[in-house]
C-alpha cells in the first residue's frame, strides 16, 4: 500500500482514533534499523531535531552495505561512520562537517564523504539526484487530530519525508511544539520510535574582546527596522549585542538562535516593520538553549519553513533593509571568500552563506546589505585571515562578485562596486597591522596596486 493510499483510507477515520493508528505504527529502534536493505540511501534530519536513537544503533543494521546516510552537522560521532570497519558498509554524506566527521576524515576511516550544495537546494538537488529509500527524523509526539510537529528542523526534513520509500520519525515528548509548515499527519509516516531524551542544545559563547568590536562594526551597518540574518557563534553574539539599542528589527534567518529571542525580549526586535511575513520570525531550524525551546514552544510569533523558500535569494530579496551576517575563514584581496576549506581539506560547508550573502545584497528595496566577518588572524596571531590568494584547492564560497562588506576588528572593507585596487586597499586596511606591509607588498607585485 502506497503512503498516499494509506492516507486516504486514514481519512476516513474519526478524530479519536488517531491515537490507536499512531499506537499501531510505534515499533523499536531495533525493529526499525532492521528494516535497511543494502545499498540503501538513508537521509538524516540535522543539528537538534537528529534522531539521536535511530542513528546510534544504526551499525547494527544485519547484512547492511553500501548504505549512505546523508546529513547536516551530525552532532554526534556514531559508530556508523566514526569506526574504520564500517567502511564498505556505511557512509556518512555530509552536507556540512561537524567534529565527528571532521575526524572521521582526518583519521582516514572512509567511511565519509561531502555533498557540495547551496542549501535552498540542497533538498531538490539530492531528490532529483535520486529519491532517499529511508528517511529518519523527530518529531512531537500527536497532537488529538494526528499531527506531530518536526519542531525545530524542516530545511529539508519535510521534501524528504514527502519524497522517501520510508518515512520512520523517532518521537520525544521533551521537543517544542513549533508552527509554520511543521506538521505531519500520522497517516503520512510509516513508523514511529519512542525516545525521549535531551534534546541537543548548543550554548552561547561570550565574545571576547576582539569579537565585540568586530560586532560593534556590524553593528553600524544595521539601520533601524532592518530585518536581520546571524548565525551561532561569539562574533554573530557580539553582533546581536551590538544592536540591542536598535529599534524595529526584523528576523528572516536561516537559524533561529538565543540571540535572536533575546533581542526580541529586550524590545530591540518587533518584526512589524518586516516587508514580508510582517510580525512573524521566519526560520528554517533552530538550536540553542532549553530557555530557547520553550520560548518556541506553541510560540505563534514564530513559523519554521522549508529552506528551499527561507533561503531563496529570490525571497530573500523581498525583505527590506535585509542584512546578513557571515562568518568566514579567510578572504582574498580581490573579495573571493573562502568560508569551508582549508585548502584543500574541507572544514565545514557552504551551507546558506551564499543564499543569504545574495538575497541580502540584491534587496528589492536597494537597501540591503551582506556583512562576511572574521578575525583578522588565526592560528593565535601567526597568520593573517586576509590573503593576497586564497591557498591552492580552496573552495570559494562567496564569489567576490557578490561580497559586500568585509568586517574584522580593525573596521569595515567595502566591497561592492569596487575597483580590485580599491578592494585590496580596503582589505589591506582592516587586516592586522603586522601584515599590511607584506599584504601591499604582495598586491603590488600581483598588479593589484
Amino acid at each position: 500500500m502506497t503512503r498516499t493510499m494509506t492516507r486516504k483510507n486514514f481519512s476516513r477515520r474519526a478524530p479519536d482514533k488517531w491515537a490507536a493508528v499512531y499506537k499501531e505504527k510505534v515499533i523499536t529502534i531495533d525493529e526499525a534499523v532492521s528494516k535497511i536493505k543494502p545499498g540503501w540511501d538513508i537521509v538524516a534530519a540535522q543539528c537538534a531535531s537528529e534522531p539521536q536513537g535511530l542513528m546510534s544503533r544504526l551499525h547494527r543494521a544485519e547484512g547492511a552495505e553500501n548504505v549512505r546516510v546523508f546529513s547536516v552537522l551530525t552532532l554526534k560521532p556514531y559508530d556508523f561512520y566514526m569506526k574504520p570497519e564500517m567502511k564498505g558498509r556505511f557512509e556518512l554524506c555530509s552536507w556540512f562537517h561537524a567534529a565527528g566527521s571532521r575526524e572521521a576524515l582526518k583519521n582516514g576511516a572512509g567511511t565519509v564523504t561531502f555533498v557540495p550544495n547551496m542549501l535552498h537546494r540542497a533538498a531538490m538537488d539530492r531528490i532529483q539526484a535520486r529519491r532517499p529509500d529511508v528517511f529518519f527524523g523527530t518529531c512531537t509526539p500527536p497532537d488529538k487530530n494526528g499531527f506531530v510537529s518536526l519542531s525545530l528542523g524542516i530545511t529539508y526534513e519535510k521534501d524528504m519525508i514527502e519524497a522517501a520509500g520510508l518515512v520512520i520519525l523517532e518521537v520525544n515528548s521533551r521537543l517544542p511544539r513549533t508552527f509554520g509548515d511543521t506538521h505531519v499527519h500520522v497517516s503520512a509516516v510509516d513508523n514511529f520510535v519512542e525516545r525521549d531524551n535531551e534534546v541537543p542544545a548548543l550554548s552561547s559563547p561570550v565574545p571576547d574582546g576582539t569579537e565585540l568590536a568586530i560586532g560593534g562594526h556590524i553593528g553600524e551597518l544595521v539601520p533601524d527596522g532592518a530585518t536581520i540574518q546571524l548565525g551561532i557563534g561569539g562574533i554573530p553574539n557580539a553582533a546581536a549585542l551590538a544592536l540591542k539599542n536598535k529599534r524595529d528589527l526584523g528576523v528572516h534567518t536561516e537559524m533561529m538562535v538565543d540571540s535572536m529571542m533575546e533581542l526580541y525580549e529586550c524590545g530591540a526586535v518587533t518584526n512589524r516593520r518586516k516587508a514580508l511575513v510582517k510580525d512573524k520570525f521566519v526560520c528554517t531550524f533552530a538550536m540553542g538553549s532549553r530557555k530557547l525551546y520553550d520560548w518556541l514552544d506553541n510560540n505563534v510569533a514564530v513559523e519554521f519553513r522549508r529552506g528551499a523558500w527561507v533561503n531563496d535569494p529570490a525571497v530573500i530579496r523581498q525583505n527590506s533593509r535585509m542584512v546578513s551576517v557571515n562568518t568566514c575563514l579567510t578572504v582574498d584581496l580581490t573579495g573571493q571568500v573562502a568560508s569551508e576549506t582549508m585548502g584543500h581539506r574541507q572544514y565545514s560547508g557552504t551551507g546558506g552563506q551564499t543564499d543569504t550573502a545574495v538575497g541580502a545584497k540584491e534587496a528589492y528595496d536597494g537597501l540591503g546589505k551582506s556583512i562576511i566577518a572574521c578575525r583578522s588572524t588565526a592560528k593565535n596571531g601567526t597568520v593573517s585571515t586576509i590573503v593576497p590568494m586564497l591557498p591552492e584547492g580552496s573552495a570559494v564560497t562567496l564569489h567576490r562578485s557578490n561580497t559586500d562588506h568585509v568586517v574584522t576588528e580593525y573596521g569595515i572593507a567595502y566591497m561592492r562596486g569596487r575597483t580590485v585596487r580599491e578592494r585590496a586597499l580596503n582589505l589591506i586596511s582592516v587586516a592586522h597591522p603586522d601584515f599590511r606591509g607584506g599584504l601591499r607588498a604582495q598586491a603590488a607585485k600581483l598588479g593589484y596596486l
